[in-house]
């Protein structure tokens, strides 16, 4: 079978992220979930954060791994075949075909593989989950019970 990787920054991660990953892990003989960080980006928490939160919540079986360059460069290294990328609604798929058509140009034995978002998951996204957190809305249903812990924390020790 076929090594997979799916990548993300996950600041943080959502349902819609572990549903696809729950969704996907059964279709490759591996799936590493690849935490991407850009020193271009600002993130609200650390990579060693966003990499244990995931931890406590992948299903048995999916490897968790970092990434700080280019995420096809670390798919031909660690011998994936295809890059996984999540799609929730229209507006993200000119950047995802981009995405894609840029990393084949790059290498062109790796695949990517679109996989739609449950519409029950379609309007989640990190970002604004960590503004329904900001404002202490609800979260339930959007992130897992330790993500919500972890952005009350966040945006309680900020002052807000």
């Amino acid at each position: 079978m076929t090594k997979a990787i799916y990548p993300g920054s996950f600041d943080p991660i959502t349902n819609g992220h572990l549903d696809i990953i729950h969704r996907i892990r059964p279709l490759f003989s591996e799936l590493v979930v690849v935490v991407a960080n850009s020193a271009r980006k600002q993130y609200l928490f650390s990579l060693e954060e966003r990499v244990q939160m995931l931890r406590k919540n992948l299903p048995a079986g999916v490897k968790v791994d970092r990434c700080e360059g280019l995420i096809v460069d670390y798919a031909a290294a660690n011998n994936a075949a295809v890059i996984v990328r999540g799609l929730r609604a229209v507006s993200d798929f000119e950047y995802e075909l981009a995405m894609a058509n840029m990393n084949k140009n790059l290498k062109d034995t790796i695949e990517t593989m679109i996989v739609f978002t449950r519409p029950k998951f379609s309007f989640v996204a990190s970002q604004m989950v960590k503004e329904v957190a900001l404002h202490n809305g609800q979260l339930t249903g959007l992130v897992p019970e330790n993500v919500a812990r972890a952005l009350q924390t966040r945006f309680t020790r900020k002052g807000n």
